[in-house]
């Protein structure tokens, strides 16, 4: 609660209590300004946003490299390298749960054996809630399922530097829907090589 300046203090003390007041003030607009963005992430499509069919051709941008709004692509090493064919790469867990489940250990055995044998590839531990829960909670559930499958992976000796668990929360679901089937499906970690 901001109190009111005192008549009878001097005026020094008062002209300091306003400046102060107001040097505050301006802190906080220039506090929140900095937090802004003014980057309007909905006016390109959802599965626009991934690719950029003009960079890649040297269209777009006078061949710079820069699809027609300015964005320049940004390219993952690995993002698309081709995955095992014929290997599961799902884990599914318990409603709030992070445990991995009997069921899936000849798919975690599988997958140690294919980063034993291939040392040079690496995988990502996707970690996905449904859409239950707030936002904070499901992303510290995904990261605890991801980190989870990094354990039991490496109990059969894949080494951490192959591995990086990361939580996308309910924000990617599998399946769309609100029923316990599609809420069974998002409950997971899926495993993608790089």
């Amino acid at each position: 609660m901001l109190k009111k300046s005192n008549p009878d203090a001097p005026a020094s003390i008062r002209n300091t209590s306003r400046w102060l007041t107001w040097l505050t003030g301006a802190v906080l607009v220039v506090s929140l300004a900095a937090c802004g963005s003014s980057v309007k992430l909905d006016d390109v499509p959802v599965e626009d946003r991934g690719t950029s069919t003009g960079a890649a051709n040297g269209q777009g941008g006078q061949g710079s490299g820069v699809d027609p709004n300015g964005v320049a692509g940004v390219e993952v090493p690995g993002m698309d390298s081709q995955q095992p064919a014929g290997m599961a790469r799902v884990i599914y867990f318990d409603y709030d749960s992070y445990e991995v489940r009997a069921d899936f250990t000849a798919t975690l055995e599988a997958n140690a054996r294919y980063l034993n044998a291939n040392r040079n590839r690496k995988v990502a531990l996707e970690g996905h809630t449904d859409e239950r829960g707030g936002r904070e909670y499901n992303l510290a559930l995904g990261q605890k399922r991801a980190e989870a499958v990094r354990r039991a992976l490496t109990l059969l000796g894949v080494p951490e530097t192959q591995m990086e668990p990361v939580s996308f929360g309910e924000e990617k679901p599998a399946v769309p829907g609100f029923d316990e089937d599609s809420f069974a499906k998002n409950r997971r970690v899926e495993l993608t090589y790089r």
